[in-house]
């Protein structure tokens, strides 16, 4: 599963990651607050929390707006 990272510039493109990249990040912190982009699939974001569940994760996920326009918005995931 390919998922991508909030850009970090309005008129950049977003830096892709996967989910052994993920779950190496919680393993590492323990928990983990990650930013996904708006080009990333709902279906793969529910996926992602799925998976996480079925190992005894608690997956928590959000659309963060933060601006006016209906595509200035990204999703904020806590994986604990």
């Amino acid at each position: 599963m390919e998922l991508k990272l909030v850009r970090t510039e309005v008129n950049g493109k977003p830096k892709k990651t996967d989910l052994t990249k993920v779950e190496a990040m919680v393993n590492k912190e323990g928990t983990a607050i990650i930013y996904f982009d708006r080009d990333n699939s709902h279906k793969d974001l529910i996926a992602l929390g799925e998976h996480f569940e079925n190992s005894e994760k608690s997956f928590y996920m959000r659309e963060v707006r933060y601006g006016l326009n209906d595509n200035d918005y990204m999703y904020e995931v806590h994986i604990l």
